[in-house]
């Protein structure tokens, strides 16, 4: 892939949304209950976020790892060919689906530690939330 290209979905779209918005409905409920939601629905969901984030913020600089779900490469910029990649976003599946869903700021998931961003381009603030429950 190269830089500015849109990334190949394996989630379908209608999937992948109704599972985001299955989880976001259920979290703004009850975060218990969004948490014991069928393994398969949360990393539908956590998958189509990511690849959302990188069809719309499509490139290579920025690595944002979301275990043990997916990982995806997105925002313009220096493509990494070896190793860590110098600019790398990591956090669990409820936090970055609460991110995902406008549920949590950015701000607020790095203040609580819920969020590990290194590198000058890994503030994805600007790209999220990616839909509204």
């Amino acid at each position: 892939m190269t830089t500015g290209s849109v990334p190949k979905r394996r989630v379908p779209v209608t999937e992948g949304h109704a599972a985001l918005l299955t989880w976001a409905r259920t979290h703004a409920e009850d975060p218990d209950a969004a948490a014991a939601l069928p393994r398969s629905t949360r990393a539908t969901a956590v998958r189509f976020a990511l690849e959302e984030l990188a069809t719309r913020a499509p490139g290579n600089s920025v690595e944002v790892r979301v275990p043990p779900f997916g990982v995806a490469q997105c925002i313009p910029g220096p493509r990494h060919t070896r190793g860590t990649p110098p600019n790398v976003v990591e956090t669990d599946a409820a936090t970055w689906l609460a991110l995902a869903t406008g549920l949590l700021a950015w701000t607020d998931a790095r203040a609580a530690g819920r969020v590990s961003a290194s590198g000058t381009r890994a503030d994805v603030s600007a790209h999220l939330p990616l839909v509204r429950p």
